[in-house]
């Protein structure tokens, strides 16, 4: 019995990224800059006149700035980031190019770009620095659109010669009262539990039930 010739599908998964950067990596993240004051958190867990847990408590404050930041998705310190873009057919010299952002902050705080980069050359690849005057970021996009677009020929020896470095600014969401209201709950939470919560898996609760509910109408949706 003859058997028809059957096309196989390849074992891997395709790339679901929609957008067109290929690589991101956090440079630089403040790990030193509380978010509540000492003040507000010695309020929270009346010890007022007790400053000898003071160095405890801010550490705990940093820990709660990380999770809440973690979990919307925004910062409430400036974050710096690096994405990577591949050697895509769009990239022409003259024609504009527009390279995806995958993190940006709603309002006004907005993302600053520090710096859009290639690299260039057949033998020995160059990193070249694009001049700040040929790209803008759109934040309706959140997206760099370089305007005058990337000189070619581009490295074919790196596997992304396209970076761009760039700031995600403080979010004002953090200033709103329910937002920092859920930072105090998580910090008492933090402060009163010095062990995971619950023996079991099935009474673990990572973050408070008070602490998602303030801070669900805030997070980033993901698309």
């Amino acid at each position: 019995m003859a058997v028809e010739n059957q096309t196989i599908a390849p074992f891997y998964a395709s790339n679901r990224n929609p957008f067109n950067y290929e690589k991101i990596e956090q440079v630089n993240r403040d790990v030193v800059t509380t978010w509540l004051t000492l003040e507000e958190m010695t309020q929270q867990l009346n010890l007022i006149d007790d400053e000898s847990q003071d160095a405890y408590i801010n550490s705990l404050g940093l820990a709660v700035r990380f999770a809440i930041e973690d979990y919307l998705g925004l910062a409430i310190v400036n974050t710096q980031y690096r994405t990577y873009y591949s050697n895509p057919g769009f990239v022409v010299n003259g024609t504009a190019v527009y390279l995806d952002l995958p993190e940006s902050s709603p309002g006004a705080a907005g993302v600053t770009i520090n710096e859009v980069a290639y690299w260039a050359g057949t033998s020995g690849a160059v990193r070249t620095p694009l001049d700040p005057a040929d790209y803008y970021y759109d934040p309706t996009g959140s997206r760099i659109i370089v305007t005058q677009g990337i000189p070619t020929p581009l490295a074919q020896n790196i596997a992304n010669p396209i970076e761009a470095l760039f700031t995600v600014n403080a979010s004002e969401v953090a200033t709103y009262p329910a937002v920092k209201q859920a930072g105090l709950l998580l910090l008492t939470h933090y402060y009163n539990s010095r062990d995971a919560v619950g023996a079991t898996v099935g009474q673990r609760a990572p973050i408070p039930y008070g602490v998602d509910q303030l801070l669900r109408p805030y997070k980033t949706l993901v698309m």
